[in-house]
């Protein structure tokens, strides 16, 4: 079935994945997770839960996802809101470059679309903040089309199920298997019983799959790391943004030269 240069798709015997597909609709019949995002079809509520989703965990998406809807109810609410006030809105999910490629995402669908998140694969991947992968979830979640697409638990999934013993496993080869064994007339179920799966898998796997991802990296500590110093200094400058390199540096507990130097990123991405 596999062999040190891959995975050859046509050479996988069906049954293996009419039970991979039993397999995953069962958990997902009994084990189901119920998140906010998943009890609407408004595309603009969709595409918020997607970018936020990206590298942040549920548990940590669901209370801001909650709060940012209700400040920013729409496509239209969005595009004219403030920058301060979207990021002020964002605080807390951290990687706030999310937030900016959100709102320019808003006014481009307002200013080309009427306010109508298009479907087309090419126009979604063409938006600020959206990669192929992200274009294929909104796709399937928001218009319940048949996309292929990945993301971490989805990759685990497959990784458990058909390499548990090979490393190195690139997502050309899984993306074949996911679109193998996708569900055309349910993909957005489909793709939820398969993150739902992974998910279970993550937390039970003494090892988790995802390490034998050829994409695998470890994620770095939080604690003393740019991330948080980003963080730390986006929070001070929202709340007065008229407070100086030096005053921020001093109410943060940091030096002046770091300040500046994560200010000065922050002008680049368009965040200050």
């Amino acid at each position: 079935m596999s062999s040190d240069k891959g995975i050859d798709v046509k050479k996988i015997n069906m049954k293996k994945i009419e039970v991979f597909k039993r397999t995953v609709w069962s958990y997902y019949g009994a084990h189901k997770r119920d998140f906010p995002w998943r009890r609407t079809r408004d595309p603009y509520r969709i595409l918020v839960s997607e970018f936020m989703l990206q590298q942040t965990q549920t548990y940590r998406v669901e209370p801001k996802y909650l709060w940012f809807l209700e400040r920013f109810p729409s496509f239209r609410a969005l595009a004219k809101a403030p920058l301060r006030e979207v990021l002020r809105a964002w605080s807390g999910l951290g990687y706030n470059r999310r937030a900016v490629a959100l709102k320019r995402t808003a006014e481009i669908v307002v200013r080309d679309y009427g306010g109508k998140l298009p479907k087309d694969i090419g126009l979604l991947d063409a938006l600020p903040g959206i990669g192929p992968g992200t274009a294929g979830a909104i796709r399937a979640f928001a218009f319940n089309l048949p996309s292929v697409f990945i993301e971490t638990n989805i990759r685990r999934a497959f990784i458990h199920f058909f390499f548990p013993k090979r490393g190195k496993i690139g997502d050309d080869e899984i993306l074949d298997l996911i679109e193998e064994t996708l569900d055309a007339k349910r993909p957005r179920e489909w793709y939820w019983a398969l993150m739902d799966y992974g998910a279970m898998l993550g937390r039970l796997e003494k090892e988790n799959p995802n390490r034998k991802s050829a994409h695998y990296k470890k994620q770095s500590k939080f604690e003393g790391s740019t991330r948080q110093l980003r963080g730390a200094v986006l929070r001070a400058h929202l709340a007065n943004p008229k407070l100086s390199f030096e005053a921020i540096a001093r109410k943060i507990c940091e030096s002046t030269e770091r300040v500046k130097m994560v200010m000065e990123l922050f002008k680049e991405e368009g965040i200050v």
